[in-house]
Formats: structure tokens, C-alpha cells, sequence
């Protein structure tokens, strides 16, 4: 999931592996991603499904308590969201004609500066 992560050091030094922090939607507020993202010490903001809310208080005590969430974090992830989209204007990003990795990556770089050029 994380594996291709690389975040460069400004010095000497390997790249980072790890984010600070995740956001995602409700779709990855599942047990197993939450679990993951918690060994590797990964703060997380996953809103959390209403179906889980109900069974958790339906649990009572024993349902636990809820997981943390702040809605300022995750009100940010709309940018990240609005550029993807604008990423997926161009036709060749969106349905990935291209069969390698590295030529997809040329393919959305350039994507990106011709958003880039046009603002």
C-alpha cells in the first residue's frame, strides 16, 4: 500500500518510507487499514461509516470507543481531491492507455504541467 513512498532528505541520508500522516475517505475505515496505519505509528483521519458508528454503539462498552477524528485535517483533503480531478481531464491520466509504470508517471507529469502553465 505505502511501499512506493519516497520522501527525499534535504541532507545526506535515505529517503523517508514513512508519511507523517494519512487522510482518506470512509471507504478505508476499516479495521485492517486502521491497524496498519497505527503499527507503523501513522496518525490517520478516516472519517468513520455510520453502519460502524451504529454497531459500535449498539456494542455499548464493549463496542469501544470511537476512533480520533479531526474535521479541519480532513476538510484540507478537498484540495488534494479537486487536483486529482483536474489530473483526470486529460483522457490518457484517466484511463491509463499505457502499459508501463514509468510511462504513465511521463504521462501524468505532463498532465500536471499543463495545469501548471495554464494558471
Amino acid at each position: 500500500m505505502l511501499e512506493k513512498i519516497r520522501i527525499p532528505r534535504l541532507g545526506p541520508g535515505r529517503p523517508r518510507k514513512k508519511p507523517d500522516s494519512v487522510a482518506a475517505d470512509k471507504a478505508y475505515s476499516n479495521g485492517p487499514v486502521r491497524n496498519f496505519l497505527r503499527r507503523r505509528g501513522i496518525r490517520h483521519t478516516i472519517p468513520e461509516k455510520t453502519d460502524s458508528q451504529a454497531a459500535r454503539r449498539r456494542r455499548g462498552s464493549r463496542g469501544g470507543r470511537p476512533p480520533g477524528f479531526d474535521e479541519e485535517r480532513y476538510k484540507k483533503r478537498n484540495t488534494v481531491e479537486r487536483a486529482i480531478n483536474k489530473l483526470k481531464h486529460a483522457r490518457a491520466v484517466a484511463t491509463r492507455y499505457d502499459k508501463r509504470g514509468y510511462v504513465y508517471l511521463g504521462t501524468a507529469t505532463a498532465a500536471a504541467l499543463a495545469i501548471w502553465l495554464r494558471t
